[in-house]
């Protein structure tokens, strides 16, 4: 069999990332990880997240041992690992040399949306809560590494979701399947302790769901962390995967 080909999907919250992860599950060839740096940023930030205790006592806190295991050998008959990561779990002082050798992706969503998401589900929203900032140094990481890195934007991905996933798996060098189009619902035992308190929406679909035009009621300030990112955002939008 070929070697492994390890996808790094690096999102935000209140994205598609969940999505994207089941439609990779559901794949014969390959394996997922939900968000495995999770218990090491909570464990470096002491931030409050919903069952915060549970999440660190389900993975490692310790970064070096969360990246050894996304290196774990693959059960048989399996050559895609695909590990869902969330950008504001690595920070701006890591030394991200490990991040070099996975076939890293974006995966962008407007501010607006994002910000809007979020805070119906958490009470405050801060720029570095959502990704943006972190998704826009990651890339220039990387393109001071010279790797060809693709950026993904949600809104355009749900109005094409399968020439978008055709293009993806083909710069992977993995054969499209339209088994990503859809799944059974329901939750997975590959998702994070965290699942019952994000993942409502996720259990019920059976597939993407299409696009839709969505009102954003935004506070000054949920206004303003949205339009702080906007720059990074739109830098990351011109260079995003056209289908």
């Amino acid at each position: 069999m070929s070697a492994a080909v390890r996808v790094a999907m690096w999102s935000g919250p209140r994205n598609i990332s969940t999505a994207m992860m089941r439609a990779f599950e559901n794949r014969p060839d390959t394996v997922v990880a939900d968000e495995p740096l999770y218990a090491a940023y909570l464990d470096r930030t002491g931030l409050d997240h919903p069952v915060r205790e549970e999440v660190i006592a389900s993975q490692p806190t310790d970064l070096a041992a969360a990246v050894a295991e996304l290196y774990a050998p693959l059960p048989p008959g399996r050559r895609v690992h695909y590990a869902k990561h969330m950008a504001h779990h690595v920070s701006h002082e890591m030394d991200l040399g490990w991040t070099l050798p996975f076939r890293n992706v974006l995966l962008i969503r407007d501010p607006v949306e994002v910000v809007a998401s979020y805070v119906r589900a958490r009470e405050t929203c801060e720029a570095e809560d959502i990704g943006i900032p972190q998704q826009g140094w990651l890339l220039e990481v990387w393109d001071e590494h010279g790797l060809d890195v693709p950026i993904i934007d949600a809104g355009e991905f749900l109005r094409a979701p399968e020439p978008h996933l055709r293009r993806l798996c083909d710069w992977l060098g993995i054969d499209f399947t339209t088994r990503m189009l859809s799944w059974p619902a329901g939750p997975r035992d590959s998702d994070g302790v965290w699942a019952p308190h994000w993942y409502t929406a996720v259990w019920q679909s059976t597939g993407f769901e299409p696009w839709r035009p969505r009102e954003a009621n935004l506070s000054d300030h949920d206004a303003a962390v949205a339009e702080a990112c906007r720059p990074v955002y739109e830098s990351l939008y011109a260079r995003r995967l056209r289908v």
